[in-house]
């Protein structure tokens, strides 16, 4: 297998989507440009949702356009629907994400629709996705709960990640959108979808609301699987899922596959300092364990 493992920064978007402070167009290019810095080539930068839905993301355009040039780097936005579609067009996106549920009561209250009604209003999306050359990659959540419906079958989970790999989705994120996988749930859902589509097509996206995501993480290293999301300084959370906390931590992910001897061709040290400059600008400590150690350290060092 690969040592090298591909790390999805999502804090620019689903890191950031749920907070209440109001973070600025400038700051949210200073976040991105940071990250990308650090090392970070796959990123969330953000979406065209409405912004009476998530109010965060409005002005993602202006971001975008805001952005010095990012060669070598991945931006990705997710599209709800075909207008936000034809708003990534024409921002110029080269990447989208659509999002999928794996449980019924979810999908109503995420978006506002039904499975079936969600896979209705990916068709255009992936239809001017091919016309433009845009690569879509997939996300699906509630994989291994919901906070609704309890626990999900697996095979609605298997079913929604094959019609999302069917429609040309390039990688399909299996979101733990409340944080209750643990590593032997993860095994088996993670597991029955690799079964089908490779994991070459998997990735982990694990919420750290029962402080189960890196074990999480190492379950799915261990089947092959070699992509995961993280959000730098754990910022994170669901409007819509109760009692979900953040994301799992870049720092934290990170420092751990360094660890392991994997390449993530990250810069701890970049990545931790970004997560500091956001965690400021929401006037809160990071949610990173290992960006809290760091941090102690410099303090300790600078006092010497």
């Amino acid at each position: 297998m690969s040592d090298i493992v591909r790390v999805f920064e999502v804090g620019p978007r689903d890191g950031l989507q749920n907070e209440s402070v109001p973070v600025g167009t400038q700051t949210r290019v200073d976040l991105i440009e940071r990250l990308t810095g650090a090392g970070i080539r796959r990123l969330e930068a953000g979406s065209f949702v409405s912004p009476k839905a998530v109010p965060q993301m409005a002005g993602t355009a202006e971001v975008l356009r805001a952005l010095r040039p990012l060669p070598g780097v991945s931006l990705s936005v997710l599209v709800p629907n075909i207008r936000g579609m034809e708003s990534a067009v024409s921002a110029g996106i080269r990447e989208v994400a659509v999002f999928a549920s794996a449980s019924e009561t979810f999908s109503q209250r995420n978006i506002g629709c039904s499975i079936e009604e969600s896979f209705a209003r990916f068709e255009p999306v992936m239809a001017i996705a091919r016309d433009n050359g845009i690569a879509v990659r997939g996300y699906v959540s509630c994989v291994l709960g919901c906070p609704y419906e309890g626990e999900i079958a697996l095979g609605s989970v298997v079913g929604t990640s094959q019609r999302l790999a069917a429609m040309g989705c390039y990688e399909i994120s299996l979101g733990d959108t409340i944080g209750i996988g643990t590593a032997g749930s993860t095994r088996r859902i993670f597991g029955a979808v690799c079964d089908e589509l490779g994991h070459d097509l998997v990735a982990g996206h694990f919420h750290d609301t029962r402080g189960q995501a890196l074990a999480n993480v190492l379950a799915c290293l261990d089947m092959g699987i070699r992509s995961f999301d993280s959000s730098v300084a754990g910022l994170g959370g669901c409007p819509y899922a109760p009692g979900a906390s953040g994301n799992l931590a870049s720092e934290d992910l990170v420092y751990m596959l360094d660890g392991l001897g994997m390449e993530t061709g990250i810069n701890l040290d970049l990545l931790a300092d970004a997560g500091d400059f956001i965690s400021g600008a929401l006037g809160r400590p990071t949610g990173s364990r290992v960006g809290k150690a760091l941090h102690g350290v410099r303090r300790a060092a600078r006092a010497a």
